[in-house]
């Protein structure tokens, strides 16, 4: 028998096992399903929560803002820098407000706990982690009370898996004297 005609015969063999236990009727006449998470499925934006406090600055001054993510007992997210790239650090942003200059966040030291899913102890939060934003106020900025939007990425975890990031989102009352 050819090669080729081989081939054939081994990829149609191939084919009728592979759908052998398969008693559903596939359509593909339409997009790919998009799957639906399971009643009562843990996400990140459950188990993980935000808050900002209030901070006080002179105009030319700076200060920094303290972001507080609340991390439900038995989770944990990764820290900022995340153990390997793969992973989704906890990342906090600032939007630009004019007047005002948000600098780099400062990430609290990590602590380093070893899961079943990862071969290494992983560098994560768990808690309270306090992160703090610079902020640097303009010399000509108007006096008053500044809403400076903030938004801080998580990806929270178990001891077993981990769940679909997501965007928390807070607002910093800034106020210029």
């Amino acid at each position: 028998m050819p090669i080729k005609s081989r081939l054939f015969a081994l990829s149609c063999i191939a084919l009728v096992f592979s759908s052998c236990g398969n008693n559903q009727p596939v359509d593909r006449s339409g997009p790919p399903a998009t799957p639906t998470p399971a009643a009562g499925m843990v996400t990140s934006a459950d188990v993980v929560k935000v808050q900002a406090a209030n901070v006080a600055l002179s105009a030319g001054g700076n200060a920094d803002a303290a972001v507080t993510l609340s991390i439900s007992p038995n989770f944990h997210v990764n820290a900022n820098p995340a153990s390997y790239s793969y992973l989704i650090p906890s990342e906090l942003k600032a939007e630009k407000l004019e007047g005002l200059t948000a600098g780099k966040p400062v990430y609290p030291a990590a602590e380093k706990k070893k899961f079943q899913f990862a071969p290494e102890p992983l560098a994560v939060y768990e808690g309270e982690a306090l992160i703090k934003l610079p902020l640097y106020a303009e010399k000509n900025i108007t006096n008053g009370t500044l809403s400076l939007p903030v938004s801080v990425r998580v990806q929270a975890c178990d001891h077993e898996q981990c769940f679909p990031p997501a965007t928390l989102k807070t607002t910093i009352s800034v106020e210029v004297k």
